[in-house]
């Protein structure tokens, strides 16, 4: 049986927006629980617990909530435009015997073959989303790129999950890709090969003022 993390919530029994500004002054964050067919209810926890617990790289929470021992997940999450602190979660409830759908960090493993020949290596998804029972929800998915060979690709069908996990992100997105190096263009530009050759267009535009003047002069000479 997979372990929990517990979240300690403390239930909000007043609230509006004083109240609440009141929590996030004292460390904490707003908390709002639900699931289908249950009435919200709305806690509060300890900012440092929640980021401890953020950290300990756990999907699913143990909550105690009316004596009661559920499970839930965070399934979203506010944070302050400037300082970009955690201001409210949502936690959803999961049960252990229905599967869920969620999103799971994917982990590169391993020196590709492409890279090693000279390849630059590109991640193009971090996450990938499954479904699978609350039990069964693993902390990251590794990718195998050894094989991985210059020019390829690894697309999310060609991992390899465990029967109770099913693969929810369409199997043709590609995970990570092995390109061959741009080559760097030389380009050689000789300045002076059209400059010295042919005149400006300023150049012709008083060599042929020049020439007016003298027709003109002579024209006069032999009147």
């Amino acid at each position: 049986m997979a372990s929990y993390y517990k979240l300690d919530l403390e239930e909000r029994k007043n609230l509006g927006t004083s109240a609440a500004r009141s929590i996030r002054r004292n460390g904490g964050v707003l908390v709002n629980y639900y699931y289908t067919g249950e009435q919200n209810k709305n806690f509060s926890i300890d900012k440092k617990l929640l980021q401890k617990a953020i950290q300990s790289g756990n999907r699913v929470f143990e909550l105690d909530i009316n004596n009661e021992t559920i499970y839930a997940m965070i399934k979203e999450a506010q944070y302050h435009p400037v300082t970009e602190q955690i201001m409210h979660i949502d936690l959803l409830r999961v049960r252990r015997d229905e599967k869920m759908k969620i999103s799971i960090p994917l982990v590169l493993e391993g020196n590709s073959v492409g890279v090693i020949q000279g390849g630059i290596l590109t991640q193009t998804l971090s996450n990938i989303d499954i479904q699978c029972f609350p039990t069964d929800v693993p902390e990251s998915i590794i990718v195998d790129i050894t094989d991985l060979d210059l020019n390829g690709s690894i697309s999310a069908g060609d991992l390899k999950l465990d029967e109770d996990i099913t693969l929810e992100t369409l199997s043709d997105t590609t995970i990570v890709v092995c390109n061959e190096p741009k080559a760097e263009s030389e380009s050689i530009v000789d300045e002076t090969a059209d400059t010295d050759d042919e005149p400006t267009s300023q150049e012709d535009s008083s060599s042929d003022a020049n020439n007016k003047e003298t027709d003109s002069s002579e024209d006069k000479k032999e009147s």
